[in-house]
């Protein structure tokens, strides 16, 4: 028996795909599938983007393009992050993009020169004049999930750098722009968190129309009772105050089950029970309202478990989280459906 099994549903993707072309009104929707696909498998995901309607993959470094490039040789394959020496050359025979963020631009290959207008992180201060290679001009919203004016004055500051070479491909959206900043759409929106159902606002996904692609579930292989007085996990954080029922996971962070997703919710038999105690390595526990059998299904996320309310308690976000569930054969069986 598996200690805990992931289901990555891509029939969801597809929706969530369609959901956010129909916001995009004409503008391409380029799937962001880098880390993986944000946990849920790159090459499946693609897969299902590009089969309801994506235009382009977009992915952080070369070695995840060329994964990726074996399985589909014919995607248009957009590399995020900065590419160096080799790494150029391989590009180059894959049939790959890249982006350019300063005057050095890799020769023989399609790139896309990517403007600072406010995130402070990859990007040249002012555009260069394009040239024969140029394909595409970009830039990246700082704050579209958040502060909407500040991204309006980037965009503002992009239109107005670009303005004389819109023949070319102009994208700056995000999932978040694409849901909430019509004006940004342009001719393209790298869309990545919410092509899984995840809400880019740390919201409920529903509340945009997305559906959460990926379920996560285990099972009790423990059930003691406490007694008033004795203690669960490491520091002893959680003590009983009464008798009371506990039931052990063994699912812990180096799942990606976060130590700091103590007080979260999951589901036991059903029922939303907390997580007490402190999350070890391999192992959180549950307090229950009742002795279960051993085997009991846990969901720790899916059927109104969501990544954003486990966010929320851990101070962090959906990407993260979503991101740094282990999947390996050796920790997890991992399930591939389409509804």
């Amino acid at each position: 028996m598996h200690r805990s099994e992931l289901t990555i549903d891509l029939g969801a993707v597809r929706r969530n795909v369609r959901t956010l072309l129909r916001e995009l009104d004409g503008s391409e929707l380029w799937a962001v599938v880098k880390a993986d696909g944000y946990g849920h498998g790159a090459v499946d995901v693609a897969g299902a983007a590009l089969g309801a309607g994506a235009s382009a993959l977009c992915l952080a470094t070369v070695a995840e393009a060329l994964e990726l490039r074996r399985e589909f040789p014919a995607a248009r394959i957009l590399v995020l992050g900065p590419a160096e020496g080799r790494e150029v050359a391989h590009a180059r025979d894959a049939g790959l993009e890249l982006c350019a963020f300063s005057h050095e631009i890799p020769a023989g290959v399609p790139v896309h020169l990517k403007l600072d207008t406010g995130m402070g992180r990859y990007g040249m201060s002012e555009l260069l004049q394009p040239d024969a290679e140029v394909v595409g001009l970009m830039t990246h919203f700082a704050t579209a999930d958040s502060d909407l004016e500040f991204a309006r004055g980037q965009l503002a500051r992009f239109e107005e750098a670009t303005a004389p070479y819109a023949h070319l491909t102009r994208h700056v959206a995000n999932s978040a722009a694409a849901l909430r900043l019509p004006e940004s759409r342009l001719d393209a929106a790298r869309c990545g968190v919410a092509i899984y159902g995840l809400s880019p606002f740390g919201a409920d996904p529903s509340d945009d129309g997305l559906e959460p692609a990926l379920h996560w579930q285990s099972y009790l292989a423990q059930v003691k009772l406490l007694q008033a007085g004795e203690s669960t996990g490491y520091g002893r954080q959680y003590v009983a105050e009464d008798p009371t029922w506990i039931g052990l996971v063994p699912v812990g962070y180096a799942d990606g089950f976060r130590r700091d997703l103590t007080g979260t919710t999951v589901r036991v038999a059903g029922e939303p029970r907390p997580v007490v105690g402190t999350v070890s390595m391999d192992t959180f526990a549950v307090e229950l309202d009742r002795e279960l059998p051993l085997g009991t299904p846990v969901v720790l996320v899916g059927h109104g478990i969501l990544l954003e309310d486990h966010a929320r308690m851990a101070g962090t976000i959906n990407y993260e989280l979503a991101s740094r569930i282990e999947s390996r054969s050796s920790r997890a069986r991992r399930t591939v459906v389409d509804s």
